[in-house]
């Protein structure tokens, strides 16, 4: 028996003629989905990158308890248990996070292993010479605060870009080629795995000019930006389309490489007795909900429904579909059960064998999420996001024996407040650090609030909905779903929940009420009535002032008001009286739209308020990067 697992970053399936796109050139996804079981409702686990390969190594979800990480070393790994069970493991990616600090564990449990380089900021060739750097947009790139990992990614990515030249220089047609060099050379072998992994479609969408010719329309000027930020979608509809077509080439050739393995297992007849599993990390954002790429916005379906297609020789189904509920956390259960390697017992995902026979469900719900963000449930029509309740994100920890970051080790400002935490069930008694964890001011997801989609009638999410019953039945169930992965006790607390899960729809009430507070504070609410954007946007223009002169901020604002008319003009009669106007719900299982003439006939502080008063008191060399923030922290969806 032999496995090939063809793994994507970023896939959003919505872009695939296997999930309803036909505007797309993927003939060999088409090709793909009649020699496989095409999943449609499998869904993300623990995000982004690394933590969702660090599931797929350990087939449980992490993401309660650490972010970014490398295998840890109490961690049960599928590919290194294979290859202690006498089953050839080999890994060939250009996927570079492997190589940094946080993800640098991973592919050293491989038996082997193949890299290619210059995926996005690889620091791979060194070049001091001045690069063009005309590629990505949205945030101000003379941002004072940028980080200089960002600054230095894009630098690196323009010398990269500079010596892939010829599409056989890219980094993807570098590492299938790896992977189908591994084919032919062990074609006539039995028991290994073979992980061919690329980067793509990630951004930058870096292609060569063959595949952008395909959705190029004649004549049209050349159109240089192919690297979305993480952040607002504020561009206009015509360069959105744009960005999507960069997009769509580079899925373009993605399916060119897909179709020479699949050529391969024809050549060689290897269907008769090779597993074939097509898979990504999770989707991506283009666009979709104003937003660009993932991590900063609520977990949308664009993010967390993932496209899936599996081939098992053993049940010998293909060119059908399955509806059961599944996670990237089955993946890993499923390839050991596959080679009759034993199951860890600190496994929690399933074998997915009785879905692909008969479409047996081996989950009712799925929890999915970022570490400190969103705790998301879904049972595949319900799905409900459950936000931190204070916007510190607190109480808050990581648990780890490997203290590193993305690209960094932790700071020792973070290890000085290191504590010796007990063991958890799946540390094989070895107890871990405990680092304090923080995002920051306006880095946590609590200003988006808890989210209620029916996915039925709502498959955009476009409408969320207020139905206290079915949040408390699916807080219980969450509950019981992170007992099961023994998440920390803060984790209950953070986002607001009894560790019994019980809680009651007048308990939920009390909760928007405290909310309201904490949203509207005294401060703001004595100049009036706010549109919650408004009080978003003042609180990122308050945390861009110097500490000492918040104190006229509100002075200054105070008078801007009162010179616009706005000041008191429905200013609430009491704390109590305006914190019950803020918080009225509509009914029980309807959606609220307010018009923006509404809440401007009410009086209401807005955020083209807040929006006039800034360009009065920032100045102008710092008006860009203003204006992205507050744009970026009033976006509340």
């Amino acid at each position: 028996m032999r496995a090939i697992m063809v793994m994507y970053d970023s896939l959003n399936r919505a872009y695939l003629p296997n999930y309803g796109n036909d505007l797309v050139k993927l003939p060999n996804f088409q090709r793909l989905g009649e020699q496989t079981i095409t999943f449609d409702n499998s869904y993300v686990g623990s995000l982004p990158c690394m933590p969702a390969r660090r599931e797929l190594h350990t087939g449980r979800l992490n993401f309660l308890h650490r972010g970014w990480s490398p295998v840890e070393p109490f961690d049960d790994s599928m590919p290194e248990l294979l290859k202690l069970n006498g089953v050839y493991s080999h890994l060939c990616s250009d996927h570079q996070h492997y190589w940094e600090d946080g993800g640098a564990t991973y592919h050293t449990r491989y038996q082997s292993w193949e890299i290619a380089r210059g995926q996005e900021g690889d620091p791979w060739k060194g070049s001091l010479k001045e690069r063009e750097q005309n590629t990505s947009f949205g945030r101000p790139e003379d941002a004072k605060e940028m980080p200089f990992f960002v600054k230095n990614i894009k630098r690196q990515d323009a010398v990269n870009r500079s010596y892939l030249q010829r599409e056989e220089d890219f980094p993807q047609a570098q590492t299938f080629r790896n992977g189908l060099e591994f084919i032919e050379e062990n074609q006539s072998y039995d028991n290994w795995f073979l992980q061919i992994e690329t980067f793509d479609p990630h951004e930058p969408f870096f292609t060569p000019e063959e595949y952008q010719a395909l959705y190029q329309e004649e004549g049209e000027a050349a159109f240089s930006y192919d690297w979305p930020p993480y952040g607002i979608a504020k561009e206009e509809e015509a360069f959105v389309r744009q960005v999507r077509r960069k997009y769509m080439a580079l899925l373009s050739m993605c399916d060119h490489y897909l179709g020479k393995v699949l050529d391969l297992m024809d050549r060689y007849d290897m269907w008769k007795d090779t597993m074939l599993i097509v898979n990504t990390d999770h989707g991506y954002l283009l666009g979709e909900h104003l937003w660009w790429s993932k991590s900063v916005m609520p977990t949308y379906n664009e993010i967390a429904h993932t496209p899936l297609f599996l081939w098992d020789p053993r049940v010998g189904i293909r060119g059908e579909r399955r509806v059961s509920l599944v996670q990237t956390i089955d993946l890993a259960p499923t390839i050991l059960d596959f080679f009759g390697v034993p199951i860890p017992k600190d496994m929690q995902g399933k074998v997915l064998t009785p879905v692909l026979k008969e479409d047996r469900p081996v989950r009712n719900y799925a929890l999915f999420g970022y570490f400190g963000s969103h705790i998301n449930i879904t049972d595949g029509r319900w799905l409900y996001m459950r936000a931190p309740v204070q916007d510190d994100n607190q109480p808050c920890y990581e648990y780890t024996l490997m203290p590193t970051d993305m690209r960094s080790r932790k700071p020792i400002s973070v290890l000085e407040g290191m504590e010796l935490a007990e063991p958890f069930s799946f540390t094989k008694g070895v107890r871990t650090m405990k680092l304090p964890f923080s995002q920051g001011q306006g880095g946590s997801q609590y200003r988006f609030g808890h989210k209620l989609f029916d996915l039925q009638h709502d498959p955009g999410q476009e409408h969320p909905i207020d139905d206290p019953a079915k949040e408390a039945e699916l807080i219980g169930v969450m509950v019981e779903l992170m007992r099961e992965n023994d998440a920390p006790a803060e984790q209950y607390e953070r986002v607001g929940i009894p560790k019994d899960g019980k809680i009651s729809m007048e308990e939920l009430l009390e909760q928007r009420r405290c909310d309201q507070k904490e949203r509207f504070p005294e401060e703001l609410r004595r100049f009036g009535v706010w549109q919650e954007e408004a009080v978003w946007a003042y609180k990122a223009l308050g945390w861009m002032q110097p500490m000492e002169e918040n104190g006229c901020l509100e002075e200054k604002l105070e008078a801007f008001l009162e010179a616009r008319g706005k000041l008191g003009e429905k200013k609430p009669k009491s704390t109590e009286e305006g914190q019950e106007a803020q918080a009225r719900k509509p009914e029980q299982g309807q959606t609220e739209h307010r018009s923006k003439e509404q809440e401007r006939a009410e009086g209401k502080i807005e955020k083209a308020d807040i929006l006039a008063f800034a360009k009065e008191i920032v100045p102008e060399e710092d008006w860009d990067t203003a204006l992205y923030a507050m744009e970026t922290m009033s976006r509340l969806s």
